[in-house]
């Protein structure tokens, strides 16, 4: 196992597939050519099998951004400046990507990061480049601007000014990223956040939330966090508009949070939009609602404007009835504690290790063992443990890599010397205690101070566990990243 322990913002730059922007482009421009990437070819299978069929596959066309404007206007990359009303979901249900996407847009510092200085004027080569994060270490992707479209139209994310072209190559890089754009058809907020930010993503379950909801929203806010909910899956299972002009099984970013006057009082409300461009909720503080017509609040005119944008407020009491999850990311590191944001040092150990699927029970505890300590004077959110895997286009819902961990409070002497000797757990289970994670995203903990000894764990040795081939102390509920299965395994602390 190799353990790498310099500090996540110095380690270098990944060039995915081997391809460095710089060097292509110079290349295209020295031979006065456009950039074709062999690597995501303008082809079906960059698409994905399932989500073109029958004569839709017939009439797939690819375009750049030039030839799709016919010479009827100038193509941009940036058009009057970056906003989350630029985009529009298309066919890909990547709503969960474009929601992350849209809270970024409220942030300059990352949205810089993944943009850059890029332009269909000043050396243009066909070529683009965007960064995610994977595995602790930013990736470089490269695209070309050659773009699916069908009947005359973009076929997945949607400028809302045609010129304006970066929301269509940003998901175009991030699909490459995950093997197709049949990958993004589904996912989680979490990963997404992530792979924008290199932060760290802590969930709030809305029907046992705080009731300084809103304070924590704000606090969030100032502090520059990147903000998303989702709504719950409904009876089908399946995304589909509701009465309440809500989406069910959809993510939404949340842009904003106030208390406005109402009726001699004050009521918290929160500001939501849909990566749809439109579809909002039509309920309590909506586009047109009584409540606004009824507020005296004087800064009624700077919060409410009645447009069918996709945006919208709603009653943070409402709110907690429609949604089920709330998604704060910080950049790491960072305290979750979002009363005490600021003040606090961090330190950080990044792990990597190679696993094999199908590895036994006792051969994955013996090559991922974990010690870590927490001294006396850290309180509240005092861990963080952040599970990444590669590579992106295998999903890990096959349940052959790590979904889950477990941390035991044991004595580092018998960790020691017994950590090479094969089967830890019943000599764990019986001088330590047990948590366990099994949702999605980076898992904050508030630890005892102590030693303690994390194990990361496949769904098959869970599944051992809970039909009596193991034992189970008490467990917590949490978060864990289970983002792609694949060679390369590594842990953040």
């Amino acid at each position: 196992m190799a353990h790498a322990l310099e500090p996540l913002s110095q380690m270098p730059v990944i060039k995915f597939k081997g391809q460095d922007f710089k060097t292509l482009r110079d290349r295209c421009l020295h031979r006065g050519l456009l950039f074709e990437d062999e690597t995501f070819p303008a082809e079906i299978s960059s698409i994905g099998p399932l989500l073109l069929q029958g004569k839709h596959l017939s009439s797939l066309q690819w375009e750049r951004p030039k030839d799709l404007l016919m010479g009827k206007a100038e193509p941009h990359f940036i058009l009057e400046g970056v906003s989350r009303f630029d985009i529009q979901q298309g066919d890909a249900g990547d709503c969960w990507f474009l929601a992350a996407l849209g809270s970024l847009t409220q942030n300059p510092q990352h949205l810089q990061k993944i943009l850059m200085n890029q332009s269909f004027s000043h050396q243009y080569a066909g070529i683009f480049c965007f960064w995610f994060w994977q595995c602790g270490q930013w990736v470089e992707v490269v695209v070309d601007d050659r773009l699916p479209v069908l009947n005359g139209k973009y076929l997945f994310v949607h400028p809302l000014n045609n010129q304006e072209f970066w929301p269509c190559l940003l998901e175009k890089a991030y699909a490459k990223f995950h093997g197709s754009y049949q990958h993004l058809h589904y996912g989680y907020l979490p990963d997404a956040l992530v792979d924008l930010t290199g932060g760290v993503v802590t969930s709030i379950d809305l029907h046992s939330s705080p009731s300084d909801l809103v304070t924590m929203v704000k606090t969030a806010a100032k502090a520059g966090s990147l903000m998303t909910c989702a709504t719950p899956a409904g009876p089908t299972g399946e995304a589909r508009r509701m009465e309440s002009g809500l989406v069910s099984q959809h993510a939404y970013t949340v842009t904003g949070a106030e208390q406005i006057q109402y009726r001699r009082s004050w009521e918290d409300v929160l500001r939501l939009w849909n990566p749809w461009g439109r579809d909002e909720w039509r309920g309590r503080w909506s586009d047109g609602s009584p409540e606004w017509q009824e507020t005296q609040d004087p800064r009624k005119s700077q919060l409410y404007e009645n447009k069918d944008d996709g945006e919208f407020w709603m009653s943070c009491r409402d709110f907690q009835d429609n949604f089920s999850c709330l998604y704060i990311c910080n950049q790491f590191p960072v305290s979750l504690d979002l009363g005490h944001m600021p003040h606090e040092r961090w330190s950080q150990m990044m792990f990597k290790n190679h696993m094999t699927p199908g590895n036994t029970t006792e051969g994955l505890q013996r090559d991922t063992q974990y010690l870590f300590s927490v001294p006396e004077s850290v309180e509240g959110n005092n861990v963080i443990v952040s599970f990444n895997i590669r590579p992106q286009n295998v999903k890990a819902e096959d349940g052959k890599f790590p979904l889950n961990f477990q941390v035991y409070k044991v004595d580092p002497q018998v960790w020691l010397t017994t950590a090479l000797t094969g089967l830890l757990t019943p000599l764990l289970l019986s001088v330590g205690q047990v948590l366990r994670t099994d949702t999605h995203g980076p898992r904050a903990l508030t630890m005892p101070p102590h030693s303690h000894f994390l194990l990361p764990l496949s769904k098959s040795v869970l599944q051992d566990q809970e039909s009596g081939q193991g034992n189970e102390g008490p467990v917590e509920g949490g978060e864990e990243e289970s983002r792609e299965a694949g060679k390369t395994l590594s842990s953040t602390l």
